[in-house]
């Protein structure tokens, strides 16, 4: 250890992307990233079983090319850290075993950590310390999320979470309607640019009366998804043209008001003046651009990573692990299991 800045090595594999990142103390050196996406494409979706094939395949190589491009030996890693939670059950697994046999073979500790803290600590590699407490909002394909972080290290509470599809699958879902590729996010966001916002009134679930009361803090968008297909199929079946820019404009609106509303209004009733917005869907250039105008009114401090530290990566586990080892956190056992319904209030396994 190079005075009191470890080496961390980070792993994650709960989804598609085979990360590798290299942190140390609180700077990135590298994030090293092996994406199977277009294996998925033609499925329309994420397969399981393909996407724990494409791990096993890129785990080595990733490694290695991380390991050259930081310019550091692995007998140089102070730890390791890795996904154990949540996520796909066989892709975690694969993770889980490389790290175990890393910490083993180096004789360094190994912090087996929760993906959703992750993707809040990696804003530390951009930004520096993280305000404590600090609002995370975390939006991607699997999640939907408002958490208190007291401690990103031990203490993140669930405000609220989506109740039936997250943001990014209800981009999917809307994009294989409009006839564009997997993933919807980038594709949706590059079409909206050319459409107008207002065009067509989508509804905003959860955010009226006694849906607002009993979930305050959640989210929906399975009413939403439904209604932009029920538009554009009813437009199909009268033979008239559909609109693509307005519609991706129209729903993309939708998705992200909620979204930022209720952040907001997370921030003011708990008294933090403090938003950091996390997860694939973060990368949204709509979503950025509505937090800080909302932000900025509301007197709440915005912080985003980079868009490519927003999806999946190696580098946020290697935040997340070199946090846990400044802190003093004790290291997860070697039995540790990888647990694909790890609850986002367990920051580690």
């Amino acid at each position: 250890m190079t005075g009191d800045q470890p080496l961390v090595l980070g792993l994650e594999t709960s989804c598609d992307e085979t990360g590798v990142g290299i942190v140390r103390g609180e700077k990135l050196l590298v994030d090293a990233i092996a994406s199977s996406v277009d294996e998925h494409a033609r499925f329309g979706g994420v397969v399981p079983e393909v996407a724990s094939r494409a791990h096993l395949e890129a785990m080595v190589p990733t490694l290695e090319r991380a390991t050259r491009e930081a310019g550091v030996r692995l007998a140089d890693i102070d730890a390791v850290a890795v996904t154990s939670g949540p996520g796909l059950a066989g892709a975690l697994m694969v993770g889980v075993a490389a790290a175990k046999s890393l910490a083993v073979a180096l004789g360094v500790p190994l912090y087996g950590v929760n993906h959703l803290a992750s993707h809040v600590a990696v804003d530390i590699v951009e930004h520096g310390p993280l305000p404590e407490p600090t609002v995370a909002m975390l939006v991607s394909g699997g999640h939907s999320s408002l958490l208190l972080v007291p401690d990103v290290t031990h203490d993140v509470r669930s405000l609220g979470s989506t109740i039936d599809d997250a943001a990014g699958e209800a981009f999917d879902k809307v994009a294989r309607v409009l006839g564009l590729p997997f993933p919807g996010g980038p594709y949706i966001d590059r079409a909206a640019r050319e459409g107008s916002r207002v065009a067509i009134d989508f509804p905003r679930g959860l955010t009226q009366g006694r849906d607002l009361e009993r979930h305050r803090f959640d989210f929906s968008f399975s009413g939403l998804k439904t209604a932009v297909a029920r538009w554009v199929h009813a437009r199909e079946a009268a033979g008239e043209p559909v609109p693509v820019s307005d519609v991706a404009a129209s729903f993309q609106e939708a998705v992200t008001d909620v979204l930022t509303r209720k952040a907001v209004l997370a921030c003011r009733e708990n008294g933090v003046e403090n938003l950091q917005i996390g997860g694939g869907v973060a990368a949204n250039s709509r979503l950025r651009a509505l937090a800080q105008e909302r932000c900025d009114a509301a007197g709440i401090a915005l912080r985003v990573p980079r868009p490519g530290l927003c999806t999946d990566n190696g580098a946020m586990v290697a935040a997340l692990g070199a946090q846990m080892l400044l802190k003093g956190r004790p290291a997860s056992d070697l039995a540790l299991p990888a647990d694909s319904s790890m609850p986002v209030t367990q920051v580690q396994a």
